[in-house]
């Protein structure tokens, strides 16, 4: 009880001193901020570090121990916009490899499943990857999104995230589902939802500020469940420019 009164009272006291903007117009600008990067397909190479619940799911999948609290590995998104994505993850103690791959919401496994990669490829691909054809399209295709995690878009507020103010869609109650938006770029900062298992999933889009990515991709993307953080990704190697084959997808 107390941490939610400590929640609603930063929001209260940032809302106070600042115009909070309507849902729909800050996914507008979402929208457009994302367009205003001409992107069509990127590749990002990194480190992925599974831990909690992923470390014995990331163990399965690439058949390495799991006898320590944190497993490091290598892992690759691919992306072409829009709406299809993969996430290859490997282990330098292992020959094998897993992959997940999403083709217009629809998900492919290659290897055996890690939930957390699953969740981290389906939200980049709905966040990071959506383009309906104009701003327009793409700002009312997020919405619905949302709306179908259980995202109360009509509800805003504002909030502290990294450092940074950010508007938060949703009830900003604790446990409720929320998207995030950092205020000053309009990017995505954070989505929280609960899946249909009754699995509490926060993603995390941390640092845009970074030489290796630039300001089009986040340096580093976190999930977390249950308030424990499963997985994070940071890239080391970024290149929006370069083609990606049709056929990481098929």
């Amino acid at each position: 009880m107390k941490r939610l009164i400590a929640v609603s009272a930063v929001l209260v006291s940032l809302a106070a001193g600042a115009y909070v903007l309507p849902g729909g117009s800050i996914l507008r600008r979402m929208a457009t901020a994302r367009e205003e990067k001409h992107l069509s397909a990127f590749r990002v190479e990194g480190s992925v570090i599974f831990s909690s619940s992923g470390v014995a799911e990331a163990g399965a999948a690439l058949n390495v121990p799991t006898d320590r609290p944190e497993l490091q590995g290598d892992g690759v998104l691919s992306v072409k916009i829009p709406g299809r994505c993969r996430f290859d993850a490997s282990s330098p103690d292992s020959s094998l490899k897993a992959a997940t791959v999403q083709v217009s919401g629809k998900k492919r496994v290659e290897g055996k499943e890690m939930p957390a990669v699953s969740v981290l490829v389906a939200q980049v691909c709905a966040i990071l990857a959506q383009d309906a054809g104009s701003v327009q399209d793409t700002k009312l295709a997020q919405e619905a999104y949302l709306q179908g995690l259980g995202v109360n878009t009509k509800v805003t507020s504002l909030a502290r995230f990294g450092g940074e103010v950010a508007y938060v869609l949703g009830d900003p109650a604790e446990g409720k589902p929320q998207f995030w938006v950092y205020k000053d770029a309009f990017r995505p900062a954070r989505l929280r939802y609960t899946d249909a298992s009754g699995a509490a999933w926060d993603v995390r889009f941390v640092d845009y500020a970074s030489p290796s990515t630039g300001d089009w991709m986040p340096r580093t993307v976190e999930v977390w469940k249950a308030g424990q953080r499963v997985l994070r990704f940071t890239a080391l190697k970024a290149d929006n420019r370069s083609a990606v084959s049709d056929t990481l997808f098929k």
